[in-house]
């Protein structure tokens, strides 16, 4: 491994004007096949093969005009008014005029046809039922919708068009904040506006080039809004992390004295081939989302590798090229005369200075590190999941502005009535097993009415429609789908069918399908990715070290997570006016990326270890200690800095608007912050230096039968000193 990014990094190098080149002509193509080609997202949730989505793809065959979206536009009358007065009601009847223009409108009930009007007589629903399903409303269709908003006058009723999503996130200056943060945090580290801006430079192009190449396979394949939003927030966080470590390595060789070709070559082979291993653990853990079986989560996990891979392969090609033109500008003006006197101090910096502390309170620094993350993991507990709906949205918009006076006037379910669906051969046995169905709903708890829905003229597929007293996302809502299920599951049978599904129907069962697929999935990659840290550090240990490590992080993540977003800790802090539960499919995501990320700077950092142990002598206790002491003071400089990079594009995304984005981000930040200074720079040195030599121990048989790759570079060292005895090692 280590001789074959070698000669990729020399070859980088000496062919710099060509790599540039090409990869320029790269961009160029993606740029252009993203304009001209390129797809849109979809904001819907759904799982093929579960009751509720097959019932709605039924539905959509027997009853088009019921089968597509249905939204929802609230009306309130004037202060002191009703929605029964003749003025009030030629205005609403105004506005069921433009809802039937509207492209792709199939039907529009207003409130004095279908009964949807308060008990005060001053707020009703007008539903407007699409041809279209949710997952297939335009930009267009969104922006006609919510051009049907009017403010109340003392004349006319106030106007909230409801129950549609707002589209994807916009990506605007919050994340710009993010990116000027790691910019500064580039400057500080490396001393150097070339240095920092050489290292920004390949990280954009890099995630410029992946987010291209993403709108590109929406042309072809369904991808949730929310994907190109976590591509880009590993885009950036892994493309600055990646080059971040190539360069400091690079900078660290230059400035004792190695010369520029063979310094790139060398940081290529040994911090190219951590950052290779570290790439490809968050692949495995993004691509692994794959095995739950969830076709919006597994476009999502795919897309964000691909982001990742291509900031692999621009580190390893483009980099090297990039510092190929930079030459000992990389370095601050006063290294560029100091040479190799500068290694004389480096290891009275803070970084070895932490390590020996650690290493000589290592108990104490266990037991705090392990009872204090524990700690924080204790509300984890309590952990709420469901899928997002609009008394979530953004407070102020139209969406939230219609849940709220929606709830207000009706209660919580009326913003997301199930739909039981009852299909058979005929149409007499059906009407009369829809009478039996609605006896028995009608028994049910949390049931706020029961009413007929929409029906095909044969008769042989009837709706019935249940609104439930509780919210969309509500744990009696979700109770309240599985009993339904269990009560007309007794009263179907033979050739006729009955089934619950609709929008929170179809939530449920995303929700239920992605906590059963949780521990499959982390076997599954935690299994694959033990293997390839076993693989690159030839130790058995510390990759179960390693996954120990990552899973404090989680408990701790997760329980603070819960504390803000559910709980409510400090939520005006961070902008979140309604605490509930988490979205169901953000465990998943934040285990994926975190385990990504927390093997990244297990690889930074043990990597280095490993190396100073197989560099530094005879393998014992001794040499194992000096080892875990230089291995972190080398890399705690530049895991610092990319921690906090990490932390600042993530937090970034705390400041949109949208609660599963900032949610999300808020979650990987703080993952990100525990795992890099409190597991990996401070566990981690404790346990390996009470392992000590042990630590790197290999049985003989495992020896045997695994191939070397040969992570920190050994095999150049041999090949050097051969060719140049007086070579002096960095």
């Amino acid at each position: 491994m280590a001789q074959l990014l070698y000669r990729l990094g020399r070859f980088s190098f000496r062919r710099r004007r060509l790599v540039a080149g090409l990869w320029v002509l790269v961009l160029v193509l993606l740029v252009v096949g993203a304009l001209t080609l390129g797809g849109k997202t979809v904001d819907t949730f759904s799982i093929p093969g579960t009751e509720s989505q097959e019932a709605l793809d039924a539905l959509k065959r027997d009853l088009p005009d019921a089968g597509g979206a249905s939204l929802t536009v609230v009306v309130e009358a004037p202060k002191g008014q009703a929605l029964t007065d003749a003025v009030t009601k030629t205005a609403v009847a105004d506005v069921v005029t433009q809802a039937t223009k509207l492209p792709g409108v199939v039907a529009v009930f207003d409130p004095y046809q279908s009964g949807r009007i308060d008990r005060t007589g001053t707020v009703g629903l007008i539903s407007v039922q699409y041809a279209k399903g949710d997952d297939e409303l335009t930009s267009a269709d969104r922006e006609a919708f919510d051009g049907l908003a009017a403010d109340g006058t003392p004349q006319r009723p106030r106007v909230v068009p409801g129950g549609v999503s707002g589209g994807p996130p916009e990506i605007g200056a919050s994340e710009v904040i993010g990116v000027a943060v790691a910019a500064l945090v580039l400057v500080v580290t490396f001393g150097s506006l070339v240095a920092a801006g050489m290292t920004l430079l390949t990280a954009l192009f890099g995630v410029i080039a992946g987010m291209c190449g993403l709108l590109l396979v929406t042309a072809v394949v369904d991808v949730s809004s929310t994907a190109p939003i976590l591509a880009l927030m590993l885009g950036l966080a892994v493309g600055i992390d990646y080059a971040l470590f190539i360069s400091s390595r690079h900078r660290t060789q230059l400035a004792a004295g190695l010369p520029a070709e063979e310094s790139v070559a060398r940081a290529t082979a040994t911090a190219g081939s951590a950052v290779l291993f570290a790439g490809a653990t968050v692949v495995i853990a993004l691509a692994g989302l794959s095995i739950v079986g969830v076709p919006f989560l597994t476009a999502m996990g795919l897309a964000a590798a691909g982001t990742v891979l291509t900031a692999v392969l621009v580190a390893l090609t483009l980099l090297p090229a990039m510092l190929g033109f930079t030459g000992t500008r990389i370095l601050p003006r006063g290294l560029r005369s100091r040479g190799a006197h500068a290694r004389k101090t480096e290891d009275a910096g803070f970084g070895f200075r932490w390590a020996r502390w650690v290493i000589r309170l290592r108990v104490p620094v266990l037991i705090v590190v392990v009872a204090g993350l524990g700690a924080l993991s204790v509300p984890t507990r309590e952990m709420r999941l469901a899928l997002p709906d609009n008394g979530t949205a953004p407070a102020g918009s139209h969406q939230r502005i219609a849940y709220d006076l929606t709830t207000a006037a009706f209660g919580a379910g009326a913003n997301g009535p199930l739909l039981v669906v009852i299909r058979g051969p005929r149409g007499d046995t059906v009407s009369s097993l829809a009478g039996r169905v609605t006896a028995g709903v009608r028994k049910l708890g949390d049931v706020a009415a029961v009413g007929p829905g929409p029906a095909n003229a044969a008769g042989t597929t009837r709706v019935i429609m249940v609104t439930p007293n509780s919210g969309p996302s509500s744990e009696e809502t979700a109770q309240l789908v599985h009993d339904l299920r269990d009560s007309v599951e007794l009263l179907a049978g033979g050739t006729t069918s009955v089934a619950v599904t609709g929008a929170t129907a179809v939530a449920v069962d995303v929700s239920q399908k992605l906590t059963s697929a949780l521990p499959r999935y982390l076997f599954v990659v935690i299994g694959l990715s033990f293997l390839l840290l076993l693989l690159a550090f030839r130790s058995v240990l510390v990759p179960l070290k390693a996954t120990a490590g990552f899973l404090l992080t989680m408990g701790a993540t997760f329980g603070i997570t819960v504390g803000v977003f559910q709980l409510g800790w400090a939520a005006d802090v961070f902008g979140v006016d309604r605490p509930g539960p988490l979205v169901s499919f953000l465990p998943i995501i934040m285990m994926g990326v975190l385990f990504g990320l927390a093997m990244d700077y297990e690889v930074f950092i043990v990597s280095r270890v490993r190396e100073d142990f197989v560099h530094g002598g005879p393998p014992t206790d001794a040499t194992a200690a000096a080892a875990t002491v230089a291995g972190v003071g080398h890399g705690a400089r530049v895991v610092t800095a990319a921690a906090l990079i990490m932390a600042a594009v993530f937090g970034g995304f705390v400041l949109i608007e949208d609660p599963t984005i900032k949610t999300i981000g808020f979650g990987l930040a703080i993952g990100v912050l525990i795992d890099a200074f409190v597991v990996r720079m401070t566990l981690v040195p404790a346990v390996l230096s009470l392992l000590g030599r042990r630590a790197w121990a290999f049985p003989r048989w495992l020896d045997r039968i695994t191939p070397r790759v040969d992570i920190e570079g050994e095999s150049l060292d041999r090949q050097r000193e051969a060719e140049t005895p007086e070579l002096v090692k960095v």
